[in-house]
């Protein structure tokens, strides 16, 4: 099942909400360059305290940033953006990010046609793409915990000295059992994330599957699985510890008989894009294919 683009575009956008990549200073004159393009349009622009703080500015909580505007703006790389995407996920906000450095797979807007961006904005000539996000609750003999992820969530073993145990189950039925390093649930969005690296395939972002990828299996007939998105998906260890790894961001611990349940969630993450923005030739340019 493919998902289509989504045309509900907020009726006018007003106020943006910014948020900068962390522990990067240097970035204030570029987010000043931001602030004035968008002033320029009318747009009021806002920082979440942590960037806020970061460069000596004054900012609001981030619930309230995402509450107050009609976009959220990332300023930095793909993983600035990837972090915001599961921070606002609740709020239904549409995001996009600049790229502060090198063209992302995510972030591909340039400062230098930023202000050109604003007005193709301000007049709707924008899409949003619907990007299928991960919804996981970890359950153990404390509880559990519910966590969002936009790339990936990776088992893996909490010790390079052994391998780990997994056990996976597809609505409830065994599927398979992994034993190497780990395996990997990748949306396919990050498809081209670790998923790609470990053997995974890539996955056009627009469908509505995720992929298990077995990290350096023990066994040669593991192989990496394509799932529709309407299933669930449950692993187990019997091994005394693990870890799940969360977009590459969060860590969690994962011991023996900690279940993790992961779903695609029924609310897609909502990424804006120029109407003329191509996967192919970003997955070409940064994949060097036909070279």
């Amino acid at each position: 099942m493919t998902n289509d683009f989504n045309n509900e575009k907020p009726e006018q956008i007003n106020k943006i909400g910014v948020i900068l990549r962390p522990s990067s200073p240097e970035i204030k004159d570029q987010f000043l360059l931001v602030k004035k393009s968008f002033e320029k349009f009318g747009i009021d622009v806002v920082l979440d305290n942590n960037s806020a703080q970061m460069i000596g500015l004054l900012g609001q909580p981030f619930d309230l940033v995402c509450e107050s505007s009609d976009v959220l703006v990332t300023l930095g790389g793909d993983g600035t953006l990837i972090s915001a995407v599961r921070r606002s996920h609740e709020f239904d906000i549409p995001v996009f990010g600049i790229h502060a450095g090198r063209l992302g797979f995510l972030a591909d807007v340039d400062l230098a046609e930023l202000d050109d961006f604003i007005e193709k904005l301000v007049s709707k000539n924008y899409r949003i793409d619907n990007r299928a996000v991960l919804r996981a609750e970890i359950i153990n003999k404390n509880g559990s915990t519910k966590l969002v992820a936009f790339n990936d969530i990776v088992m893996t073993r909490s010790s390079v000295s052994k391998m780990i145990h997994l056990d996976a189950f597809v609505d409830g039925k065994p599927f398979n059992t992994y034993y190497g390093d780990g395996v990997i649930i990748s949306t396919p969005t990050g498809s081209t994330a670790y998923n790609l690296s470990a053997g995974g395939p890539v996955l056009f972002p627009l469908t509505q599957v995720f992929a298990l990828t077995p990290i350096s299996p023990h066994s040669l007939t593991q192989r990496p699985v394509v799932l529709p998105g309407h299933f669930t998906i449950e692993i187990k260890t019997t091994d005394a510890s693990a870890l799940a790894v969360i977009d590459g961001q969060d860590m969690h611990e994962f011991g023996n008989g900690d279940i993790i349940r992961i779903r695609l969630s029924a609310k897609p993450a909502q990424l804006i894009h120029r109407e003329e923005f191509n996967y192919f030739e970003v997955l070409k340019e940064k994949l060097s294919w036909g070279e």
